[in-house]
């Protein structure tokens, strides 16, 4: 999966995208003509320390790597972790993620 890296990119994604939050994650999808997926998460400092929004980014992007034959090919996906999701599992992650991507519709599945 491509990643989104720049400050441009991911406000691109902010402003032309669709929103939904559950307890843990913000997730912002819009539409690129890549034909791939493209993947940003941002983890603020008030989350803890590096070791732990670089633990929480991992698991993200890990989860996100073994679902991606779920989803939507052409998609731009900015993932913003929010507080209290440090303390959660690989499961509560990869579940409270895809229930977000059911949420933009992203899912082969529906």
């Amino acid at each position: 999966m491509e990643r989104l890296r720049s400050n441009s990119e991911f406000q691109s994604v902010y402003q032309t995208g669709k929103s939904y939050a559950n307890k843990y994650f913000v997730m912002y999808v819009s539409k690129n003509d890549l034909g791939i997926n493209r993947l940003g998460v941002s983890v603020s400092k008030k989350i803890g320390n590096s070791v732990v929004r670089h633990h929480m980014k991992r698991l993200v992007k890990e989860s996100f790597r073994l679902h991606e034959d779920m989803f939507n090919s052409g998609l731009n996906i900015a993932v913003i972790v929010r507080k209290g999701a440090e303390v959660i599992s690989y499961k509560e992650v990869t579940d409270a993620l895809i229930h977000l991507m059911k949420l933009h519709h992203a899912l082969k599945m529906q």
